[in-house]
């Protein structure tokens, strides 16, 4: 547990987490309560949210959770309401977490999948972000944490339309670091690489691919949700209170690794 007096500690904070119910959001969630944070999760499907919220609550979790399609304008207004019912007119936290991707060339997406994308990816954080403003503004200690990727920082070959959701999104977080720091509230997002999450396990099943991943990664492994997880915690507590505004990749170093040689012994060059 987190001493009373640790920067890291949560205890007190009210924390709103889209998405939470599976890969990166659980471990988001999860992370959270473990510091002392009251959290609020949501899920498209209601029969995953009581779920997973049985289950935190049996290992002493303070989590609730609700139904909620964050493309959706009334879901979203929806989820606001509870959390100002739940948390009496009060959110310190608000992590965006929801997003998915379509990978495919770029001249084959239709419109329909690129309207889907930006809607789920790109407009629901945004959304989302102007319907919790007053209540992060009551916190006068908000924070607002956005799951970006990778794959804005870098090519990443993944799928044009997501990456340029996830570019969008940092911007974002740069932008609204300015705009309501007057107000208290920080704005960060954290930029995962593989990590091992369900989605990601069934990509990384091909063992060719799992080792260019890995070639790829300094670390030279793929990452654990807990791992996002406490960066993401980190993010939300009183040790972050001096970041604001920046994009935090937790990559294993594959955003700056650039070109390697071979390691085969080259021939010496000759003048």
């Amino acid at each position: 547990m987190i001493g009373d007096n640790s920067p890291f500690n949560l205890d007190g904070k009210c924390a709103v987490v889209t998405g939470g119910t599976k890969g990166l959001g659980r471990a988001i969630v999860e992370a959270l309560a473990s510091h002392g944070a009251r959290v609020h999760t949501c899920a498209r499907t209601e029969a995953d949210v009581d779920a997973c919220v049985a289950e935190w609550r049996a290992r002493g979790l303070d989590v609730t959770g609700s139904a909620c399609d964050v493309s959706s304008r009334a879901s979203r207004a929806d989820l606001c309401a509870r959390a100002s019912d739940l948390f009496r007119g009060k959110v310190d936290i608000l992590v965006s977490n929801v997003g998915f991707n379509t990978r495919k060339p770029t001249v084959d997406f239709t419109p329909e999948e690129y309207r889907a994308l930006m809607d789920v990816n790109l407009e629901s954080s945004f959304a989302l972000c102007q319907l919790f403003h007053p209540l992060l503004v009551k916190s006068r200690d908000g924070c607002v944490l956005f799951n970006s990727s990778v794959a804005s920082l870098v090519s990443m070959q993944s799928g044009v339309v997501y990456a340029m959701t996830k570019a969008a999104m940092n911007m974002l977080t740069k932008y609204l670091a300015c705009e309501w720091a007057k107000d208290g509230i920080r704005v960060n997002a954290v930029a995962p690489w593989y990590i091992n999450t369900p989605l990601a396990k069934q990509v990384l099943a091909d063992p060719v691919y799992a080792k260019a991943v890995i070639d790829a990664t300094p670390a030279g492994r793929v990452g654990e949700p807990e791992e996002v997880g406490a960066a993401s915690a980190f993010l939300c507590s009183r040790a972050a209170s001096y970041v604001t505004g920046q994009v935090l990749a937790i990559d294993g170093g594959f955003s700056v690794n650039g070109w390697k040689p071979p390691t085969k012994k080259l021939p010496a060059s000759k003048l």
